[in-house]
């Protein structure tokens, strides 16, 4: 079953969807999207994730991040701060669900959300296991060396803000890239990490991922990087295989 729902934050509005397994009550987890993206994210891949885990008994939180998709809120104003607070309130909200065994909730983060998804972790404490797809580790650096845009107050363009094909991406945002770091706020999480990334991603070194592992304090933390794999893992037997290996590990530690 599929359910809408309108999750609050600070006044506005975030939109959300839970899909319920037909054995409740049951674990949960939250599905935090990328940068630019939403609830669905490229090529379903949020869509088809969420069916699959929830065919196998789990609640499945998926959202948009105020700024992004059907959300309140402009995209110029959203900052890595605001998301990670968004992240913090579906917890709560898929945990209130009388559907969700609220002991057994994990959080899975994709590209920024990914990023989002540690620092969540870590804040939250109680997450019970964290999935991390082709995760930003250093967004300051990608800003900076990729979209050569400063991340100092100092520098900023005097209107605020710069634009990043049809977005515009605000001061806000740039100074949390350097202010926010998820290598350091992981270590708040104590719970089983996956981390999977893919050898040919293009918008996320895989060296992010490994630089997770060096910080991730649990003892049950393992790294799948994909032969050949882009950011999105966007061919259907990739996206078989990164949702089929997330299934398996979440089966084993939801």
């Amino acid at each position: 079953m599929e359910q809408f729902r309108e999750l609050r934050t600070d006044g506005e509005r975030i939109a959300a969807g839970i899909h319920v397994p037909e054995v409740t009550p049951a674990p949960g987890l939250v599905l935090c999207h990328g940068f630019t993206g939403h609830r669905i994210e490229a090529h379903f891949l949020f869509v088809k994730a969420a069916r699959a885990f929830c065919e196998a008994g789990w609640n499945v939180l998926r959202f948009d991040f105020r700024g992004s998709g059907e959300s309140d809120g402009r995209f110029r104003d959203m900052t890595i701060g605001s998301e990670i607070e968004d992240a913090l309130t579906a917890l709560r909200a898929l945990r209130a669900e009388p559907t969700v065994d609220a002991e057994r909730v994990g959080l899975l983060g994709l590209s920024l959300g990914g990023l989002v998804a540690a620092c969540a972790a870590g804040r939250d404490g109680d997450v019970r296991a964290l999935v991390l797809w082709s995760a930003v580790a250093e967004m300051a650096e990608l800003v900076r060396e990729r979209w050569q845009m400063p991340t100092d107050e100092g520098q900023f363009d005097p209107r605020g803000y710069y634009e990043h094909g049809a977005h515009e991406i605000g001061a806000g945002f740039l100074l949390d890239c350097a202010r926010i770091k998820p290598l350091e706020e992981i270590a708040g999480h104590a719970g089983p990490v996956l981390v999977v990334h893919g050898t040919n991603d293009q918008a996320v070194p895989l060296d992010h991922a490994h630089h997770y592992m060096a910080a991730i304090p649990s003892g049950d933390a393992r790294l799948r990087a994909i032969e050949d794999a882009d950011h999105t893992f966007s061919t259907v037997a990739l996206e078989h295989e990164v949702i089929g290996l997330t299934r398996g590990w979440l089966a084993e530690r939801l």
